[in-house]
């Protein structure tokens, strides 16, 4: 803590170093020196402009930032049996395990649990992954009678038959690529993008699919990569104006071309926010929401504007006290800037105490 006297004099006259500019849009601040001996009062000439009180209060770096409400990455159902489509679903439908995602030749392909994609025919004597998920379906569709293991055996073999013959397919003991599709878990129809009567089997698309799970796409300037990080709790406003919790699942950088010859790539950041109530969303298929990230939270700190902070010419910062008719200067750490504000320490510092301020 230092008198103000002679030190403010000599500040404003010769003693300004400059100027700094604050990081987190703080402003510029003459730079004052303690010291001095004077014990002179200054005339209200001297005095700060305009004040502002030291308060007590939790800080947090925020910022709100729209965001869509969808479903789950979009994928790609190719047709690999061959013939003739005849039934498909409607954008929507929700499929689950064991179940006919689309006919052809009117017999099914079918939805199976699992996060290997199927890229072969299993039978007998096949090892692997795939092998062990499709026993794992087998079984939970109440097909057992093996061990699930990565081995496909002659007992795999004949709970597959058992299988076909109640899908009415052709009772060969093999799973012919294509004949399953293999899903993280149950799906949702996102768009049919062949019809009835069309021909499959090369590898055409057939629909696209999502997750049925809920998430929140938002995209952020790289400058504020600091609000979105994996697990980091966010506030989404629904578009009923309700707000509920919800946690960031991922954060990646993506580069978006330029749409004009002569522009540059754009980069930016995107994160993938996950509802923790998933029924929030219930009865909203698309919609914009707002995210409120927070990046950082000071709670019972002291505060002032942050064009109170003065820059002073031995380095650091301080606020200039007023007391009546007479100021003097104290010394601070800053700590978090938010929303104007700025989180300050420093001998003496009071809440309640009056700062001066530019005007």
């Amino acid at each position: 803590m230092t008198s103000r006297s002679g030190a403010r004099r000599r500040g404003r006259a010769g003693a300004v170093a400059g100027t700094v500019v604050l990081a987190a849009g703080a402003a510029t601040a003459a730079a004052v020196g303690f010291g001095g001996g004077g014990m002179d009062t200054p005339t209200a000439a001297d005095l700060p402009p305009d004040t502002a009180q030291v308060t007590r209060q939790t800080m947090s770096d925020t910022d709100e930032v729209p965001g869509d409400l969808g479903y789950s990455a979009e994928a790609t159902l190719a047709g690999r049996i061959a013939g003739v489509v005849t039934k498909v679903p409607l954008a929507g439908d929700v499929v689950r395990r064991g179940r006919p995602i689309y006919r052809v030749d009117n017999r099914p392909v079918v939805l199976m649990y699992g996060a290997v994609a199927a890229y072969r025919t299993l039978a007998p004597g096949v090892t692997g992954a795939d092998v062990r998920q499709l026993e794992e379906n087998l079984k939970a569709l109440g097909y057992g009678g093996f061990t699930v293991d990565n081995t496909y055996t002659a007992l795999t073999a004949t709970a597959v038959r058992r299988w076909q013959k109640d899908l009415r397919l052709s009772q060969t003991g093999q799973v012919e690529q294509g004949r399953v599709l293999f899903a993280p878990g149950k799906i949702r129809v996102d768009s049919v993008t062949t019809g009835v009567n069309q021909s499959t089997g090369g590898g055409q698309e057939v629909l696209r699919y999502t997750g049925t799970g809920r998430q929140i796409t938002v995209q952020l300037e790289v400058a504020k990569q600091r609000l979105a990080r994996k697990g980091v709790k966010v506030q989404v406003q629904m578009p009923d104006g309700k707000k509920v919790a919800g946690r960031v699942k991922r954060v990646y950088t993506v580069v978006e071309q330029p749409t004009d010859p002569g522009s540059q790539a754009e980069t930016r950041i995107e994160a993938i926010v996950s509802l923790d109530d998933p029924a929030a969303a219930t009865g909203i298929e698309a919609a914009v929401v707002n995210v409120v990230f927070t990046a950082a939270e000071r709670k019972d700190v002291l505060t002032v504007p942050v064009a109170a902070l003065v820059a002073l010419a031995e380095g650091g910062y301080g606020v200039e006290v007023v007391e009546g008719s007479t100021t003097r200067y104290i010394k601070v750490e800053t700590g978090l800037f938010a929303n104007g504000r700025v989180e300050i320490t420093g001998d003496g510092l009071n809440e309640g105490m009056t700062v001066g301020t530019p005007q």
